[in-house]
């Protein structure tokens, strides 16, 4: 399966999430945030292809890597070739997080031809920061997300017990930007 990429993997980033990560940076985005820190992500014919199986290989090579993050772009409209990635790094015993301009709700109520793999995807991610970025809502003093709007959701709680669960690490009141 192919995905198309926006740049090579980090592969150690300490700011995509906890603990050492490799991130990928998925090409293609339709949200189009005002202040994004990734505009040249947003064409999805941007970029380069690569083999999910390329990159399950690099997956496998680390060593030191708590997790990976799947970050672009927007992860969601390649979550076919995503899942195998996904599904490798748990069976490896890393933390999936993600981040997506969809919000939790937008996710369960998307009609289109990637749906099935988009919700099978979230059966992999732990960590879903939900969320257009908002520039007026922008802080520095947020942990792992950009905007004040977005939220850090427990992906299993909240599919285990059918809600949005927060999770309890990572949403303190810090922000006073609201």
């Amino acid at each position: 399966m192919k995905l198309r990429v926006a740049a090579p993997l980090t592969i150690d980033s300490i700011v995509d999430g906890p603990g050492l990560r490799m991130v990928i940076w998925a090409q293609g985005c339709k949200h189009y945030c005002r202040g994004c820190h990734n505009p040249q992500t947003h064409d999805e014919r941007g970029g380069y292809e690569i083999d999910s199986d390329c990159i399950i290989e690099q997956i496998q090579s680390t060593k030191l890597q708590s997790g990976i993050t799947l970050s672009g772009g927007e992860p969601f409209l390649q979550a076919e070739a995503l899942v195998p990635i996904a599904q490798a790094a748990k069976q490896l015993g890393q933390d999936v997080w993600a981040y997506t301009g969809f919000t939790w709700g937008q996710l369960h109520a998307l009609s289109n031809p990637q749906r099935q793999y988009q919700l099978e995807l979230l059966n992999w991610i732990d960590i879903l920061v939900d969320g257009r970025f908002i520039e007026h809502k922008k802080s520095a003093i947020l942990r792992y997300k950009g905007s004040s709007n977005q939220r850090i959701i427990d992906v299993q709680a909240s599919l285990e017990l059918g809600y949005v669960v927060l999770h309890e690490n990572y949403n303190r009141h810090d922000d006073h930007t609201s």
